[in-house]
């Protein structure tokens, strides 16, 4: 049977907004365009594992067995049949979730299978392209891609497309063979065939830094540290042509993530892009610029951001978002990945400041949520990471567009983590620690992302693979076995269930979000946190009127009141969400009153 929305120990209501002057209405869709990044409410999906809408592409038009094709519906590592006709099908679904945008896995034409002998898998993620200029069949066609695209456009939806600039497929090999391990500048400078004691090779090329096409012209010859070169009947699998030329690569074998390898190795064993090089540069403003063009999307997700050097992305934003502006698209996002576990704004900031992205994925967001709201930290852990907001470029404003999320197809998700840290957990306590987690990320500051399927309380073995389950009936039984919480279904059957507890939480607190400005441009400040799990305090205020809105979390499994410092001119208070006090204490104090694992948004009125 599944759960109602809040049982006792979560004892939450939601409330209608109720604020004395109303904020401005959302725009209509038509004018969906006039959106903010800062407005929006993201759906992360893998087109692949969301719903199959047309079985007569499940391989994708390939002929023989799953190491030809890349489908077997029963393997985690291979396509399972989902694609854009799917997706589109269920726009209804998304929305009702209270999503106001759509973030896609890469759709780009992808090398089918790769790995080594009995380890291969397909590329249903998306993340080994050939082709950059179409849609992978597995998935359908371009055409199948513009209705998408026009449908969600109708609906008021945007959509953001999952980019790749580091790398392409692997395709191109080494003659030397062995296990490539990276190799140095240092020891295999551009100036010498394999090595220092080489021959001479690339005479008056003045290095990658320089990034003058004249200088560029004389590096000619790529072997400097292996012999690279592309197996027969591969010559001409990558699209735009100039993708098969091995001068456009590092080929320097593969990264070991440290110092210098992180930027100019391949990413485990992809061929890693010379993004230094002119040619690559204008050549994937092009790429990038023409979906632009043909297609009007709204965004685009950076994959693998930090392994690209600065220069390249000072050059590629402002083209791209010059060609935003003048398809009518004001406020296309941009965001990258600079992956990381950990609770470390200064990195994600810093990518901001020395490459020019406008934003980039709060991986620090994910981290110190995981750890606060498993109970494992004190909630300093979360004040401490808005505090420093500061470190964007832009300052603490530019935060509030900094996308967050809670877990993802990389890192697994979050009741994962949440079970992790708890492994005795009950099912109640796992679900209240999940409604938690997405009750802070729908309302402290950023730009919310929902992981498909989190919302239909799936849990995940791991990362990667295994955090990548199907929403239509999966045939995985390493998905299946898995219990969901808040509700009695499996995986095995389809989970597309609007009365989900999950779901109705998100969608409560989505309509929230977009009908107070506070919670979505609203400027942060820090009220009450501790070195041990507890309370979470903060305000948030609206942009245009300055009226304040309290926010509210119990990390304890403990009952909690406890006075909170307030504006002295907010005198009384309406619950948008959870339990308010109706009146103030004296001018400037509030008493804040939650369940365990509770949480409240209380927004003054005169």
């Amino acid at each position: 049977m599944i759960k109602a929305l809040f049982h006792a120990a979560a004892a939450m209501a939601l409330a209608a907004p109720a604020l004395a002057a109303p904020p401005a209405p959302a725009p209509a869709a038509s004018d969906f365009r006039a959106r903010q990044p800062e407005q929006e409410v993201v759906y992360f999906v893998l087109p692949d594992r969301f719903e199959n809408g047309d079985p007569a592409n499940d391989k994708g038009g390939l002929t023989g067995d799953r190491l030809k094709t890349g489908y077997d519906p029963t393997a985690k590592g291979f396509y399972h049949g989902g694609d854009l006709k799917g997706l589109t099908a269920r726009l209804d679904y998304i929305q009702g979730l209270g999503a106001t945008a759509i973030w896609l896995a890469p759709v780009f034409q992808n090398k089918p299978v790769q790995g080594p002998k009995g380890d291969e898998s397909a590329g249903y993620h998306g993340y080994w392209v050939t082709d950059f200029t179409r849609v992978d069949p597995h998935f359908g066609s371009n055409a199948d891609f513009k209705a998408f695209v026009d449908a969600a456009h109708a609906r008021g939806m945007k959509v953001y497309m999952d980019i790749i600039i580091n790398h392409t497929a692997d395709v191109i090999q080494y003659r030397e063979g062995g296990d490539y391990a990276y190799r140095g500048k240092a020891d295999y400078p551009f100036s010498r065939k394999g090595g220092l004691n080489g021959p001479a090779i690339n005479p008056g090329f003045n290095g990658d830094a320089d990034p003058r096409a004249e200088n560029w012209v004389r590096l000619t010859d790529p072997s400097f540290a292996y012999t690279p070169f592309v197996p027969k009947g591969e010559e001409r699998v990558k699209v735009p042509a100039w993708l098969n030329d091995p001068i456009y690569y590092h080929n320097r074998g593969n990264s070991n993530w440290v110092g210098e390898s992180s930027t100019y190795g391949d990413f485990v064993g992809l061929d890693d892009l010379a993004t230094e090089h002119p040619r690559v540069v204008q050549g994937m403003i092009e790429i990038y610029a023409s979906w632009i063009d043909r297609f009007g999307i709204d965004g685009y997700r950076i994959d693998t951001a930090r392994h690209v050097n600065p220069e390249f992305w000072q050059a590629f934003v402002p083209a791209i978002l010059e060609t935003a502006r003048r398809r009518g698209i004001p406020n296309f996002h941009i965001f990258g990945e600079v992956a990381t576990g950990e609770v470390d704004p200064a990195l994600t900031a810093r990518w901001t400041r020395i490459a020019g992205l406008p934003s980039n994925l709060d991986m620090a967001f994910a981290a110190a949520a995981q750890r606060i709201v498993s109970g494992k930290a004190g909630t300093d852990v979360m004040a401490r990471l808005l505090e420093d907001d500061a470190l964007y470029e832009g300052g603490a404003p530019a935060a509030n567009r900094l996308p967050t999320f809670l877990g993802n197809h990389d890192f697994g998700r979050f009741a994962m983590f949440v079970k992790q840290a708890n492994p005795a957990i009950g099912d109640e306590e796992l679900l209240d620690r999940a409604v938690l987690g997405h009750a802070m990320m729908l309302t402290l500051r950023g730009v919310p992302v929902i992981y498909y399927g989190d919302e239909q309380g799936f849990i995940s073995d791991g990362n990667d693979q295994l955090a990548r389950e199907d929403m239509f009936p999966s045939k995985v039984a390493v998905y299946n076995d898995n219990k969901l919480i808040g509700s009695a279904a499996t995986t095995a059957q389809a989970n597309f269930d609007p009365a989900h507890p999950l779901y109705r939480l998100i969608a409560e607190l989505a309509e929230v979000r977009k009908a107070t400005p506070a919670l979505t441009l609203g400027r942060t400040v820090i009220r009450s946190f501790s070195d041990q799990p507890g309370l979470l305090a903060v305000s948030r205020f609206d942009p245009q009127t300055g009226r304040e809105v309290v926010l509210a979390y119990n990390t304890s499994t403990r009952p909690l009141s406890q006075a909170v410092a307030i504006e002295p001119a907010s005198m009384a208070f309406t619950a948008l969400a959870g339990q308010c006090p109706v009146a103030v204490n004296a001018p400037g104090s509030i008493t804040i009153t939650l369940p365990p694992l509770g949480f409240a948004v209380c927004a003054a009125r005169d």
